[in-house]
């Protein structure tokens, strides 16, 4: 009688709770997410969906700093308010409301001035991850602008008028490991075989149960000795590959039909990128000081080993795709990809070892486990480098730019003008646009809009279909539409936290209307 096969192990209830997302961003960007901090300026309907899309996935905790009285208005539009919020603290009520969501969560709040605050606690804000700011004046958001910015601190500034919104990303710096491109190359090494995968190779003879890349690579060292030791750079000659694979079918082996497909995205592999030569090329990686960051330390050691024991190539990453084989034969390729990766990565370590030996940095600075990452991603590692909001308040800022924007029709920059009028409006006359009356405001919103364009030297007018649309909601927010956007947002907000995927770079504008959506880097 046979034993029982063994049980899995069971996942513990953090594991089994957080399943799907971890499957999206690793037990280490879970970690990361749990060890964040976002502070939410206003709880405006908007900037609490923004937190559900955070407290759900289990961010460590978030502050509400606002000092506001919930109102009738408030009840109307913001899912995190009930009838016995009325006339009591809006910080407090959105924040005990959004707690039950989630449990793990920690929620705070401040009754207090954003601007009192900057000017009582310059400090406050160097606690948090991220801050997000939400029905905030220009005023406001310059001061913000300038002391975040200061602080290295990432700042969203958003607004949700009627079926508009709009949201901008301040960034100083950020780093992105792993990016997770739409569509990745497999790094094979076939133009470039490493010696342990050239005696693999010479001791596997092909049969239909062996993965496709052994055949490719005999049938590619085939044509190569045939054409003066050229690998095929072009269609035509890698149409003859294929003719050539083809001719050494026998019958509808599999893996061969997959070699046959596998031909144009084989090669290639292992050479920098322009991306990942850019920064290799960075004065932040040639110059790497005691204020560097482990991304700057990890892209040096990685320059000097493509300088050096690279030979122009980047580390091989050691993933291969999926392969009709029979498993030992599959295992067998794999583990000589791994080993040769984990052999790149160990000198990679060593040179990051001696990197922070030099900076006076501590060893565990950088560890094993972040080198090994860093080079099984080193072809499409990234950085974003953001420009000021506060810069957004100049006149000439960015003036061609926009001038081009307004000239397409189809175009969501008149709306972000629109948009930063209703800044405008509220600080001239005291109250958002439509709130009085509808057609005089359309009229007065319409001529703002009208000066900031001429102020950039631009032309093209905005339409009364847009104005008008802004009043006739007197700057209230839909609740729908804020769920929306602000969760687009609060994905974002997940990107910078974890280091992973590349957040919107830096301004994104949302029509309800047409369900449109339209980025712009300001």
């Amino acid at each position: 009688m046979s034993s029982p096969a063994p049980k899995s192990p069971e996942l513990s209830d953090k594991s089994r709770k957080y399943d799907r997302q971890i499957r999206l961003w690793g037990e280490h960007g879970q970690t990361l997410l749990e060890n964040a901090q976002i502070c939410l300026i206003n709880a405006t309907a908007l900037g609490t969906e923004i937190l559900k899309g955070v407290v759900l996935p289990g961010v460590g905790g978030f502050t509400i700093v606002d000092n506001g009285i919930v109102t009738e208005e408030d009840i109307g539009c913001n899912f995190f308010l009930d009838s016995a919020s009325l006339g009591q603290s809006r910080a407090k009520s959105c924040m005990q409301l959004l707690q039950e969501l989630n449990p793990d969560v920690n929620g705070d709040y401040l009754e207090e001035n954003v601007d009192q605050l900057m000017d009582s606690q310059v400090d406050f804000f160097r606690n948090f991850d991220v801050v997000v700011a939400t029905g905030v004046n220009e005023r406001t958001v310059a001061r913000l602008s300038n002391l975040l910015w200061d602080q290295h601190i990432p700042l969203v500034v958003c607004r949700s008028v009627g079926f508009y919104g709009v949201a901008r990303l301040q960034v100083k710096e950020h780093c992105v490991v792993e990016s997770h491109p739409d569509s990745r190359q497999s790094d094979l090494r076939l133009e470039h075989p490493f010696e342990a995968l050239k005696k693999h190779m010479a001791d596997t003879e092909i049969t239909s149960k062996v993965p496709w890349l052994v055949v490719m690579y005999k049938c590619l060292q085939e044509w190569v000795a045939s054409h003066g030791g050229r690998y095929p750079a072009n269609y035509r000659e890698k149409s003859d590959l294929r003719e050539l694979i083809r001719s050494k079918m026998t019958a509808d082996e599999e893996n061969f039909e997959e070699a046959i497909k596998a031909v144009n995205s084989s090669f290639g592999g292992g050479k920098p990128g322009s991306s990942i030569s850019e920064i290799l090329a960075d004065d932040c990686c040639l110059n790497v000081r005691k204020e560097s960051n482990a991304f700057w330390i990890l892209a040096r050691a990685l320059r000097d080993f493509v300088e050096n024991e690279g030979h122009g190539l980047l580390p091989l990453p050691g993933v291969l795709p999926d392969m009709t084989a029979d498993t030992s034969s599959y295992i067998n390729l794999q583990n000589v990809y791994r080993a040769q990766a984990a052999h790149d990565a160990e000198i990679v370590y060593r040179r990051a070892r001696q990197l922070l030996k030099e900076l006076n940095k501590p060893n565990d600075f950088i560890t094993e486990k972040d080198v090994r990452l860093f080079c099984r991603e080193a072809a499409n590692v990234a950085i974003v480098r953001g420009t000021k909001i506060a810069d957004e308040y100049d006149k000439a800022y960015k003036a061609s730019q926009i001038s081009a924007a307004l000239e397409s029709p189809s175009s969501l920059m008149a709306h972000y003008l629109t948009l930063r009028a209703v800044d405008k409006f509220q600080a001239e006359h005291g109250y958002l646009p439509g709130e009085c009356q509808v057609e005089g405001d359309t009229s007065r919103i319409k001529s703002i809009a009208s000066r900031m364009i001429n102020d950039w030297g631009i032309s093209t007018p905005i339409s009364d279909d847009l104005a008008h649309e802004i009043c006739r909601y007197g700057g209230a927010e839909i609740h729908s539409i804020s769920a929306f956007f602000g969760g687009c947002i609060a994905h974002e907000l997940i990107k910078l936290i974890t280091k992973q995927y590349k957040p919107f770079d830096n301004t994104i504008v949302y029509d309800g209307t047409t369900a449109q959506t339209e980025t712009f880097k300001l």
